[in-house]
């Protein structure tokens, strides 16, 4: 185990490694620099960009960012004067990780009991009605699904606030446009890999036992069928913790997404490098746990290989 970790932070390592180093000569590819406006004297401009290196050679300051890295320093905000990128990253994540893990958390029970409901119901109309509610899921867009929460939800019947985070009900609508993309993949994961455990042969040896279905249920064929949503996990994890860029402009969010955006839009190099960081790390992180965990589900899984 602890030798299968070290390896895939390794590997976790050096593909970080090929992030920052790509992100970071595109970002000094963008047309312009973070000064460049229009009512500043250009000799003002030059002259800030020698206080913060920006007139030095490329190479020179990709080295010089790496330096500071290995010392936990992401720089900082060209736009936000004081404000480092730890202090936004340390104000904004948590937004940003309410939203992804609360919508992580729904569609996995939801998603999973659809899908069990989808592979053992004998309806033709509820299992057609069901996946024709999953095909209709993976298709909308989340940004899509929060302009029409946002039309029909907040502007239109005013039944939920639709700027910010200020209570509870403020989650409801962005949590629920981030939250049905990955509830449809789950259900349909589910319900292929549950309507195969179903026709295996420990699941009839079970019954030949006498075992009762809610133990075949639960322990001998869900087990099996959810290995294949564990092994997504991960990448939908990081997805959501990512992918939510769009939707907290929507709904106004003060999340990383909002700031990855704003920070693109500003030409602020250091902002959009921590959070790339950020985000890369996310995604390394949440690919080995889910790793870990379908290895420890599956015995039949060898870490070692």
């Amino acid at each position: 185990m602890a030798k299968y970790i070290t390896k895939r932070l390794l590997m976790g390592l050096v593909s970080l490694f090929a992030l920052i180093t790509v992100t970071f000569f595109l970002t000094r590819l963008m047309p312009g620099n973070p000064f460049d406006i229009s009512n500043v004297n250009q000799a003002v401009q030059d002259r800030i960009m020698s206080y913060y290196g920006l007139d030095q050679p490329v190479h020179v300051q990709f080295g010089m960012y790496l330096k500071n890295l290995s010392h936990g320093d992401l720089g900082i905000s060209y736009k936000k004067v004081g404000t480092t990128v730890n202090q936004l990253i340390m104000q904004e994540a948590p937004y940003t990780i309410q939203i992804g893990m609360l919508a992580f958390i729904i569609a996995l029970i939801l998603g999973t009991i659809i899908g069990i409901a989808m592979a053992v119901t004998r309806k033709e109309g509820v299992r057609g009605s069901l996946m024709f509610l999953t095909v209709l899921g993976i298709s909308i867009p989340n940004y899509v699904l929060a302009l029409l929460l946002m039309l029909v939800c907040g502007v239109t019947l005013k039944w939920f606030p639709v700027v910010g985070l200020g209570s509870w009900k403020h989650y409801i609508l962005p949590v629920t446009a981030m939250t049905v993309y990955p509830l449809a993949q789950i259900s349909k994961l589910v319900k292929s890999s549950y309507s195969e455990a179903m026709h295996q042969d420990y699941v009839i040896m079970a019954r030949a036992k006498g075992i009762s279905k809610v133990r075949i249920s639960f322990v001998h064929i869900l087990k099996n069928a959810m290995i294949p949503v564990i092994t997504i996990s991960g990448p939908m994890v990081a997805f959501l913790l990512t992918g939510s860029f769009v939707v907290e402009n929507i709904f106004t969010i003060p999340g990383i997404g909002r700031e990855f955006v704003n920070s693109v839009s500003n030409r602020d190099y250091t902002v959009i490098m921590g959070l790339t960081i950020f985000l890369g790390i996310i995604l390394v992180l949440c690919n080995l746990i889910s790793d870990i965990i379908c290895a420890l589900v599956d015995p039949r899984i060898k870490l070692e290989k």
